[in-house]
């Protein structure tokens, strides 16, 4: 009987078991977001625009090779939880709008970034720093030592300076040509034997008009590339000082950072310029560019861009220097803010205080999975920046909504 009843559980317990994966179905698979593939250039990436004022800067050579990072990629982006209070939702500026640097006069944000639509140097403004309104041309005139109609006006630097608002620009010096060389420089498509230089304009408001009324570029170091990419720097103690890259690798020619201080007026170099680091770490090959100084504690933090504009792999690494005219060293082989599965490529940083000093970076980056023009944009995004035990931490890169500083 034991034996029996036995059997007729079993028989019971088999037919539940079967009824319960009956109405539960078949199992979900699990899906994991693809990386993308560990190359110089992702297969999304496309030909950047050409022609006109408007045209992509085009004047890197795109790299023959890319090295293989040594570190992983972040899993995923920084998404914030539900909470109280003003947000922001990264990209904040949609539209296109490479190498951005953003200043508060007043209490309204000014953001300036690399030519495109159309203008030379675009500028958009917000009073919360969540929502950002176009604005014009802030420099819609060139100055006599550049090339008209030549889309190379890169990653601008304004600091407003006793009431005066200073711009530092990039354009192709037009009155450089190499020995021997007879052909036209300074028209697209960009050459190698063109030289972009750093120019300087004035004006008595954030949005312009910026005029420069030289008949010669600010700095402009012919026998090493040229120079781009200009970020204005105040100490502590009012000093100011501008950094710059060499452009190198516009012709084979190594890369490095620069730094030379300026007068009170912002308008003058003073000193002799210093190189602070060069690229020489595998993941930045092959440029490194965009130099941002932060001063904290005392300590002085030269931010910077590397890898290729055009690629998810672009990113942002730190030195930390002793002053800020060097020297100094690197103390990562990595980047410090990198791709994530949904943001690829951020770099262009410059780094501001909002109104209540807290510290942010703003940068640029492509929405994943589209890198590269026409059919990417480099949008604008900000994301708040922070020192622990002496270590510098950028959150992000992040999407969502996300809590503005208090």
């Amino acid at each position: 009987m034991s034996d029996r009843a036995g059997h007729i559980r079993s028989i019971a317990g088999a037919l539940i078991l079967t009824l319960v994966v009956a109405c539960a179905g078949p199992s979900q698979p699990t899906v994991t977001p693809s990386l993308p593939p560990e190359s110089g250039t992702p297969s999304q990436s496309v030909a950047p625009e050409t022609g006109g004022a408007a045209a992509t800067p085009t004047a890197d050579a795109a790299p023959t090779s890319t090295a293989e990072p040594s570190h992983s990629p972040a899993a995923s982006p920084t998404v914030a939880t539900p909470h109280a209070g003003p947000t922001y939702e990264n990209p904040v500026f949609p539209a296109d709008f490479p190498d951005p640097h953003v200043i508060l006069v007043d209490e309204t944000y000014y953001a300036y970034s690399t030519n495109s639509s159309g203008k030379n140097v675009p500028s958009i403004s917000s009073s919360d720093l969540a929502t950002w309104s176009p604005e014009r041309d802030v420099m819609p005139g060139l100055p006599s030592w550049t090339g008209l109609n030549f889309g190379t006006r890169w990653a601008p630097g304004v600091m407003e300076i006793d009431g005066t608002f200073v711009l530092y620009f990039v354009a192709c010096d037009a009155n450089y040509s190499p020995p021997a060389y007879e052909g036209q420089v300074c028209v697209l498509p960009v050459d190698p034997v063109d030289r972009q230089c750093i120019g300087r304009a004035v004006a008595d408001n954030p949005l312009g008009p910026f005029v420069d009324d030289s008949d010669e570029p600010f700095v402009c170091q012919h026998d090493l590339g040229g120079s781009i990419d200009a970020y204005p720097f105040r100490d502590v103690d009012g000093q100011l000082y501008l950094y710059w890259k060499n452009d190198g690798n516009c012709c084979g020619l190594p890369v490095g950072l620069w730094v030379q201080p300026l007068s009170e007026d912002g308008l003058e170099l003073t000193g002799e310029p210093i190189e602070l680091i060069q690229r020489d770490q595998q993941w930045e090959s092959p440029l490194i560019e965009n130099p941002a100084m932060v001063e904290h504690d005392g300590s002085y933090y030269l931010f910077y861009s590397g890898n290729w504009w055009e690629s998810h792999l672009y990113a942002v690494g730190y030195a930390v220097c002793e002053t800020p005219l060097g020297p100094c060293q690197k103390p990562l082989d990595e980047p410090i803010f990198e791709f994530t599965q949904e943001v690829f490529g951020p770099g262009g940083q410059s780094f501001f205080e909002d109104q209540g000093g807290n510290l942010l970076m703003a940068y640029h980056a492509w929405t994943a999975p589209t890198v590269g023009y026409p059919q990417g944009q480099r949008s604008l995004r900000i994301d708040p920046a922070s020192f622990v035990d002496g270590m510098p931490t950028i959150t992000g890169p992040t999407v969502g909504p996300q809590p503005l500083p208090r």
